[in-house]
């Protein structure tokens, strides 16, 4: 969406600010032995709590309110009864909906003390973000958040997983336009004042082929390499950008 009003604005901040209070409370919960699907109860709980519902199940039929993604597993995973493990890394995924606006956030979490890679994978996908935000502004082609991402993640000698981009947000999960991670010159659309993205750098130790699970949800990666992801929902201006579930 394009925001076009003070109302608008205010309605994204709102579920934003719904976003990153779940993703505050699953991260405080994280543990050796909690379950995937206890993390999940914690964002459904917050969620109702404002009086907001989980966008995955809403607009798609997910079976969880969060994706909750462990280790070499990418995206989209299926809450359960997996429990924890020290040196894990989980995915917390939250997008929400409240009064027809939808925000959409994700965060790496360390359970416990982890190896060396798996911490710098994680950081590295912060940091991923936060270079794609020096270029999130209007008057900029998509395409240059890409090439921000992939640079420092090759930098890192990580890979990118090109088959999952960010997107447009705010009327529902999945709008216009799409967000690659990578530098791609046919994506040459511009960035205008008031477009609403998530922003999110999805990233692997190994390689860059993914596979998907017997569930049909669950996204992996195909040599079973650790997987890190982070995602804000942003709104583009001329100047800074307005990061809402931040």
């Amino acid at each position: 969406m394009s925001i076009q009003s003070e109302y608008e604005l205010e309605q994204l901040r709102i579920v934003g600010r719904i976003v990153r209070l779940a993703l505050q409370a699953m991260s405080a919960a994280v543990e050796v032995g909690v379950t995937t699907a206890q993390l999940d109860a914690v964002c459904a709980r917050v969620l109702a709590e404002h009086e907001a519902v989980g966008a995955p199940k809403k607009v798609y039929g997910f079976p969880g309110t969060a994706c909750i993604s462990v280790n070499d597993e990418v995206v989209h995973g299926v809450p359960g009864e997996r429990a924890l493990q020290a040196g894990d890394l989980v995915k917390l995924d939250v997008t929400a909906e409240k009064n027809g606006f939808f925000a959409d956030a994700a965060v790496t979490v360390r359970v416990g003390e982890v190896s060396a890679m798996a911490d710098a994978l994680a950081r590295c996908a912060e940091n991923a973000f936060q270079q794609a935000m020096r270029v999130a502004r209007a008057g900029y082609r998509v395409y240059e958040i890409g090439r921000a991402v992939e640079r420092e993640v090759r930098r890192n000698r990580f890979s990118v997983l090109r088959e999952y981009c960010g997107h447009g947000v705010g009327r529902t999960i999945h709008e216009y336009p799409t967000v690659p991670n990578y530098l791609d010159l046919k994506n040459r659309a511009r960035l205008t004042d008031g477009l609403v993205v998530a922003i999110e750098p999805i990233i692997a130790a190994g390689g860059g082929r993914t596979v998907l699970d017997r569930d049909r949800w669950t996204v992996r990666t195909a040599d079973h390499s650790l997987a890190a992801h982070y995602e804000q929902t942003v709104v583009i201006t001329r100047g800074e950008p307005v990061l809402v579930t931040a």
